[in-house]
């Protein structure tokens, strides 16, 4: 069909007016299409063009009035039916026939009037279905019975209300029936067999009373007590589901078996009497025991009394049972001392591990300025700081195991780690002590050499004055000359003496044993040392992982002091202080004592060096080993 043939027979469908036209609709090929609802199935009822159309929608239309015709007459038969389930198949046919009628009509209409009908049959079959559902149930639950007269009149029941029911689709309503034969047919077979077997089961039954009272027979004899009264009961209960025998055997068998039985029991009683004397000597032994628990229940020894109260409860459980109507008061005597002591207990270790863990967090922050500290080169600020943390650590108590080792091993390897640093800066600075000390000597005794040649200098100038006196030629000048050769002479021998002197001080430096400042440095390292060694031995010693580290050694007032001369300005150079002669002459002038600087020059002041700071002038006392306040050494100038 081509587009222009297409447009206008859209065209014309648009023109085109018959009753639920909105129900079809026309395809671009010509096709005219019932649409699918929920009750109509889609399908096309006819292809048209533009030289049919018209007529085959007036034929269409016509159609449609006699497939309302055909439903009007199921209609009419439907309001007039007493059982509408008898009109089911006429119901199906009907709908078949709507589902395959062409024509053009309110096709919706028509098919709601069937769906009302088939829901109508639908409910009324399921009431059916359910009713007959019922009785093929009944029938299963009865195949299974033993009551043979009572269930044979049943299953003629349920056929005659199988007559009485109403319809059902034959597909159901035949697997409903075929379950309720199958039930009836095995109930038969089973009540046939029963009666065959009927004489065999007593004959059986004999077999297993016979076996009963030879088991009972058996056991009379035991003083398994507890066990034997069990299986008289189990063989008792055994009896009577066994069911009745042959009648001249099952009155001598009972009679049997309660003659065992009997014999059995009286026995019992006998040795319940005995047990009950032993249970009351029982009684007065856990008696006794509770009466020592409630005498500890308010205890505060707490490892003692929870080592008290294993001791009673083993005791307890050999001593045996107690006669009941008193036993159960005497335990809840018991276990209420054990509890109230326990509690008690519990309430106190709570506080214990609250201490453990105040304990844990003040160590911890020790611990952590510890590890801040020991990287620390201000030794004398580090050294004191050390020492209080110590103290600190002394007073504060323990912690909780799990921590307490590892705690303390921490603590003690920063303190390990400041003094080993400690000690390599002090070697590094001993040894800068040293080598100036060498310098020193070697200095000194260059000065004594050339001291005691400047004194026999002096003194071969004063024989020089004392004959240049005595040869003084009279005349004009002649005192004057004197005048000036007698003052040489009293400066030469003021000079003599000053050499003299610094020649012995000289002599006595060479002498000059370690500072005593540095013996001091040592001493105190070694007490600081030994108050970490301390500590460890008391942290060993305790219950806990630690304990309280306060011994006599380690009072308040023994302080470990680290002997060091820090300068007074924050910025000071890292090198260490070197001392410095502010005078570097190699000679002195002896003919001028007045203006000579050898005490400078020539390093006189022996037990005093000094070093200069060149930020800030302030002079060190190199004799102090410790001068170090910065955090690398630098070589000595």
């Amino acid at each position: 069909m081509s587009q222009e043939q297409n447009s206008d027979l859209i065209s014309w469908w648009n023109e085109q007016s018959f009753a639920a036209k909105e129900l079809f609709k026309l395809e671009e090929n010509g096709d005219i299409v019932l649409l699918a609802n929920s009750n109509i199935r889609e399908r096309i009822i006819a292809r048209i063009s533009p030289e049919s159309g018209d007529a085959v929608v007036k034929t269409l239309t016509d159609k449609f009035k006699a497939v309302e015709g055909r439903i009007m007459e199921t209609e009419v038969e439907w309001l007039a039916a007493e059982d509408k389930l008898k009109l089911a198949d006429k119901v199906a046919s009907t709908k078949e026939y709507l589902h395959h009628a062409v024509a053009l009509g309110d096709f919706e209409k028509l098919a709601l009037l069937v769906h009302d009908w088939e829901h109508t049959i639908y409910t009324l079959a399921e009431e059916n279905y359910a009713e007959k559902l019922k009785l093929a149930e009944l029938a299963e639950g009865l195949a299974g019975s033993e009551e043979w007269k009572e269930t044979t009149l049943a299953f003629r029941d349920i056929a005659e209300r199988w007559k009485l029911s109403g319809y059902v689709d034959k597909g159901r309503n035949d697997k409903l029936w075929n379950r309720i034969e199958a039930a009836r047919k095995g109930f038969h077979e089973r009540k046939r067999l029963h009666h065959e077997d009927e004489e065999k089961d007593l004959l059986r039954k004999l077999d297993l009373k016979i076996d009963l009272v030879e088991q009972a027979e058996t056991m009379a004899k035991s003083e398994e007590w507890k066990k034997t009264t069990e299986a008289f009961h189990r063989l008792t209960e055994e009896w009577k589901t066994i069911g009745h025998t042959v009648n001249k055997k099952n009155e001598e068998l009972w009679q049997r078996f309660i003659a065992a039985k009997s014999a059995f029991f009286d026995k019992k009683k006998e040795n319940f009497n005995k047990i009950q004397v032993q249970q009351e000597q029982n009684y007065i032994t856990k008696l006794a025991l509770t009466e020592k628990a409630e005498a500890l229940k308010e205890s505060r020894d707490w490892n003692a009394t929870t080592k008290a109260f294993a001791t009673l409860m083993e005791e307890w459980k050999k001593t045996g049972r107690v006669p009941q109507e008193r036993g159960d008061d005497l335990w809840t005597r018991f276990t209420a001392s054990q509890e109230q002591f326990f509690e008690a207990k519990r309430q106190h270790n709570e506080g214990v591990n609250a201490m453990f863990e105040n304990n844990y967090r003040l160590k911890s922050d020790l611990l952590e300025r510890a590890e801040q500290l020991k990287y620390s080169n201000h030794w004398g600020e580090a050294t004191a700081g050390m020492v209080e943390l110590m103290e600190e650590w002394k007073k504060i108590g323990p912690v909780a195991r799990v921590h307490g080792d590892k705690m303390w091993e921490d603590f003690n390897a920063a303190r390990k780690f400041f003094f080993e640093r400690k000690d390599a800066s002090r070697e590094q600075h001993k040894q800068f002590i040293e080598s100036q000390k060498d310098a020193r000597v070697a200095k000194a005794r260059d000065l004594v050499v050339q001291l005691q040649k400047d004194i026999q200098e002096e003194k071969e100038k004063l024989v020089d004055f004392k004959a240049a006196i005595e040869n003084i030629t009279p005349g004009k000048k002649a005192n004057e000359l004197r005048a000036h050769l007698e003052k040489l002479m009293a400066d030469g021998e003021r000079q003599i003496k000053r050499l003299e002197e610094k020649y012995a001080q000289a002599k006595n430096d060479l002498k000059t044993p370690e500072p005593a400042e540095v013996k001091k440095e040592h001493k105190n390292d070694r007490k600081s040392r030994t108050e970490g060694a301390v500590a460890e031995e008391h942290n060993t010693a305790g219950n806990t992982s630690e304990s309280a580290v306060v011994t006599e050694e380690h009072e308040s007032d023994t302080q470990i002091s680290e002997p060091a001369v820090e300068a007074t300005s924050d910025s000071m150079e890292t090198a260490e202080p070197v001392a410095e002669n502010v005078d570097n002459r190699d000679d002195v002038e002896t003919s001028e004592p007045e203006t000579t600087t050898v005490e400078n020059a020539a390093g006189e002041e022996m037990t005093e060096p000094v070093a200069e700071n060149r930020d800030n002038g302030n002079t060190i006392e190199t004799s102090e080993p410790e001068t170090v306040t910065e955090e690398k050494i630098s070589e000595p100038e």
